[in-house]
């Protein structure tokens, strides 16, 4: 009988894909004020995220993340990844999450309009 290393060496439920993308994270700890900060996104998939930054966070708290998603809603409105989970790692920095909640968001907020007379 044969077995893939490949299989034993990742044991991830869904497929993580290589993305860089701006993140920005904000991190709740029991006791303590909410923290936060900025990133880069390593790798994705739908129950996973996997991102750079400059100091360690605490594993086992919850963490929320938007990711700054390429395209754009008609062309015009900025989209939002956001996602909420919990910290699994943290070492290195690098910080792995579990995924708990995902959803697009348009953020029409951030585009200014400019009056034509």
């Amino acid at each position: 009988m044969e077995v893939s290393v490949d299989h034993l060496a990742d044991r991830r439920d869904n497929r993580r894909y290589e993305i860089r993308l701006p993140l920005h994270y904000r991190v709740s700890e029991k006791g303590a004020p909410p923290r936060s900060g900025s990133g880069t996104t390593c790798e994705l998939s739908t129950s996973g995220l996997s991102f750079r930054c400059r100091r360690a966070l605490p594993v086992g708290t919850h963490i929320e993340m938007t990711v700054d998603w390429p395209p754009r809603y008609g062309d015009i409105y900025p989209i939002d990844l956001v996602m909420t989970g919990f910290i699994v790692r943290s070492m290195g920095g690098r910080t792995a999450v579990r995924v708990s909640s995902r959803k697009f968001r348009v953020n029409a907020a951030e585009v200014s309009y400019q009056a034509t007379a």
